[in-house]
């Protein structure tokens, strides 16, 4: 299985986009700083989980949701 997620920072409130095999494992490297990209916006709260039966179609959603570039369509996205 792989999921698609969506963290938000309590920082600042932005939003980060991703896709694992290991959800439980992903989420304790971007709140420890060992993902350079969200280090900075830690601590990170997760938003949303979807899974996928394979990576393909994990990384198609992920696309399809970064490249809308809107925050409004992730807060949809969230609260569906």
């Amino acid at each position: 299985m792989y999921y698609l997620y969506i963290l938000q920072s309590k920082k600042d409130q932005r939003y980060y986009i991703g896709v694992t095999n290991n959800i439980k494992r992903r989420f304790k490297e971007h709140n420890s700083g060992f993902v350079r990209s969200t280090a900075p916006y830690a601590p990170w709260e997760i938003k949303r989980i979807e899974e996928y039966p394979n990576i393909r179609l994990a990384y198609q959603r992920e696309k399809f949701i970064k490249t809308k570039h809107s925050k409004k369509i992730i807060e949809s996205i969230i609260s569906s």
